[in-house]
């Protein structure tokens, strides 16, 4: 009998009686080699993913992975006899020669919105104006500004955290677009406008929310637990795949993160993280090229680094070629066929398994039942396994949704507990800018009262002299002295208002001067 982990050196995924194929073991060193877990809704993806997270937990792999459907949480609680599947799941274990032990796995819950896990964010200069552009859906002159934005947050040291400091930079930059144009190149008011609309409707579907400090410390997703097990990070995700985009974004940033920031570590004898990009056609679907190029480079490096990506996606057509051939270890369960595009999916499909002379593939990926997979796991010195027919195991952990008991008694006993919960606003480009323009009103201010002083001497001179009394009228101040005025007026209005919401929003426009003084 096999145990739940499989040997100490693999992960037992499942296996079969005489209909079907050798027991599938995925080899923790080919374990960054990344993967694949297809299959039609309902067909038993959710399971697999489960029972690999478990698998590598129990190796000691810490595991990030989104819930999208509010049904993964369940892995922080132990599975039951009391179950209604427990007598499948014994059938199951008995058929394919498990031995099943239940038991709970160590769960970090993670929210952006703060609600059903410890809030996750990150600052918008770590997002930066690639992943940021595709988020907010611009235009190629419009994500050309927002690089004009943060090279001018590089000059001139104003540190971009939050929405408020990008909004900020922004009104600057159109305030001053013809300087900086002179300098960057064409930089409009109209893509600055556009890019300030798509930042209002991000910020309205809460988005605003992933942008600031405390930042994720990436540490925190790779814990190991006091057993040895390696802690499993699940993202609350039902509630933000209502802004796909959002979510696909902030998954990609994770992913870029990982990549930059972890060292080199070769081959290790099993990864140090494994992340599962669920629901991965969201990544793909409408993607400039630029993005696909760096996903495609994240794929391909980042295992050197000790990370595992595995994509979970209902047909391996949503994933580009160029990424779907860096996938080793594939899971497919079945694949529905009714239309001339489905049967060429399928066929396609069945042509990157390596061939098993004992049943045609691309029958079998049709003809699966729920809970059963093709299965492909890289074997030694990483050649891709045979293709075979195999019955995934059933979970150790709890099959489904986490009540809210449970699950807050888990965030209770958390590692990161109270870590997040405080939002830090340092002071940072909104601030700077801000202190600018009170500088600049000031300065306006005293000015205006220079100015006032003047007329006021000359009034009396000019009265004393009508009285017969100077020989010498005093000299008119000059034309500038007007203009001058008009600034200090809007300077001193301006300064009235800097307590309201509206003179809020004016401290990060009233700026064209102040750019000249940096």
């Amino acid at each position: 009998m096999t145990d739940q982990a499989g040997a100490a050196d693999s992960i037992f995924v499942g296996g079969g009686g005489e209909d079907y194929g050798v027991p599938q073991q995925l080899l923790l060193k080919y374990g960054n080699r990344h993967g694949l877990i297809a299959g039609a809704t309902g067909t038993g993806k959710t399971v697999t993913l489960q029972i690999l997270a478990e698998g590598f937990s129990a190796a000691g792999v810490p595991v990030f992975m989104a819930d999208v459907k509010g049904d993964l949480a369940g892995i922080a609680a132990s599975g039951s006899e009391s179950h209604k599947l427990h007598e499948a799941f014994t059938k199951r274990s008995a058929q394919i020669g498990l031995d099943l032990k239940y038991r709970a796995f160590p769960v970090i819950f993670w929210d952006l919105f703060g609600e059903k896990g410890h809030p996750v964010r990150a600052t918008v200069a770590e997002m930066g104006p690639l992943l940021l552009s595709r988020l907010l859906e611009l235009s190629e002159p419009q994500e050309g500004v927002l690089n004009v934005a943060f090279r001018i947050s590089d000059e001139q040291a104003l540190p971009l955290l939050d929405l408020k400091d990008l909004q900020a930079l922004l009104t600057f930059v159109a305030e001053n677009a013809e300087e900086i144009s002179g300098r960057y190149g064409l930089v409009s008011k109209e893509s600055v406008g556009a890019i300030q609309r798509r930042l209002l409707v991000l910020e309205n579907e809460g988005g605003g929310r992933l942008f600031g400090e405390p930042a994720l410390d990436l540490a925190d997703l790779m814990m190991i637990d006091a057993s040895g097990a390696g802690r499993v990070s699940i993202l609350a995700a039902d509630k933000l795949m209502n802004s796909p985009r959002l979510y696909a974004t902030f998954l990609l940033w994770l992913l870029s993160e990982l990549f930059e920031l972890l060292p080199e570590v070769g081959d290790p004898d099993k990864p140090k993280l494994v992340f599962f990009f669920d629901e991965a056609h969201l990544l793909f679907t409408d993607a400039p090229k630029a993005l696909i190029s760096k996903v495609e480079q994240v794929a391909r490096l980042i295992r050197s680094k000790g990370v595992g990506v595995y994509f979970i996606t209902q047909n391996p057509a949503d994933v580009p070629d160029t990424i779907l051939g860096q996938l080793g270890n594939r899971v497919q369960h079945a694949l529905r066929a009714f239309t001339a595009k489905d049967q060429k999916d399928l066929a396609k499909a069945a042509e990157t398994y390596r061939p098993n002379p004992r049943f045609k593939i691309d029958e079998a990926i049709r003809d699966v039942g729920t809970g059963e997979a093709v299965t492909s796991l890289l074997e030694a010195k990483g050649i891709p396994g045979i293709a075979e027919r195999t019955l995934v195991r059933p979970p150790s952990s709890q099959l489904g949704p986490l009540d809210e008991a449970s699950r807050a008694a888990v965030m209770a006993s958390s590692p990161v507990r109270g870590k997040y919960d405080q939002v830090l606003d340092r002071e940072s480009a909104f601030e700077k800018l801000k202190a600018r323009a009170e500088t600049a009103a000031r300065d306006a201010a005293e000015l205006e009262e220079r100015q006032a002083d003047e007329k006021r001497e000359f009034e009396r001179a000019r009265r004393y002299d009508a009285d017969g009394y100077g020989a010498d009228k005093p000299k008119k101040t000059s034309s500038s002295g007007r203009s001058d005025s008009i600034g200090t007026a809007f300077a001193k209005s301006f300064a009235r208002q800097l307590g309201t919401k509206s003179g809020q929003a004016l401290v990060r426009g009233i700026l064209g001067s102040i750019f000249g003084k940096r």
